[in-house]
């Protein structure tokens, strides 16, 4: 599981969490859960399966909230009965991060890197508030207000046609690039697409433009 999951954006809360891991459990199964959005949340904070469950397997990353994407740098949390075999798959994968990322990353934790990764994460909500209402105004079909990380999940139904090729028209005419359906999924990926809000404002009002033009020229 990813909370907050890419595409859609959404969390699930502590109950949820633990109903899950309650199911797993009960089928003697083993709960892998992605958090590596945490941090990125909007007028909530995201819950850690680690809250309910010390069995439960966390991913997580500094590519996101800490904006060190390129320097494929993580952490894997895992029950202490997995360690050994964990370690002996990371020594015949990559053996250790490198030192000169493990040193950047040390950086993130200071006070005045703190108070501008809070100001990033003030600055999505303020892309995710615009762009939402924008998309739903041209006709996309959104059903969930994002509520963490920096993508909209829209369906494309109203326009017809075939995610894959919307995509590419909109590539191709308007030079505007969203991702089909089909790279999250199999269920209904055939008339959805992803939309990610990592340009700053004046861009993405551009997109929007170009999008609306773009529309007008698609014939699905």
């Amino acid at each position: 599981m990813a909370s907050p999951a890419n595409p859609t954006g959404t969390i699930l809360t502590r109950d949820e969490l633990a109903v899950l891991s309650g199911a797993i459990k009960a089928r003697n199964g083993h709960l892998v859960v992605d958090e590596i959005y945490h941090g990125l949340t909007y007028g909530t904070d995201a819950a850690s399966v680690l809250e309910v469950d010390d069995d439960a397997f966390v991913l997580n990353s500094f590519s996101k909230y800490f904006g060190m994407t390129g320097w494929r740098l993580g952490w894997l949390v895992a029950p202490p009965e997995a360690v050994g075999e964990l370690e002996k798959l990371a020594q015949n994968l990559y053996i250790s991060a490198p030192s000169m990322a493990q040193h950047a990353a040390l950086a993130c934790f200071t006070p005045q890197t703190l108070e501008i990764l809070e100001q990033r994460r003030a600055e999505f909500g303020r892309r995710r508030d615009f762009l939402l209402p924008a998309l739903r105004e041209l006709g996309f079909g959104i059903a969930v207000e994002p509520e963490g990380a920096f993508y909209l999940y829209a369906d494309i139904s109203a326009f017809g046609g075939d995610a894959f090729a919307f995509c590419r028209h909109f590539l191709e005419t308007e030079h505007v690039a969203f991702t089909p359906g089909l790279d999250f999924g199999r269920y209904q990926a055939g008339h959805h697409v992803r939309f990610a809000y990592t340009q700053n404002l004046d861009r993405l009002q551009e997109a929007v433009e170009r999008i609306a033009r773009g529309l007008r020229s698609w014939q699905g």
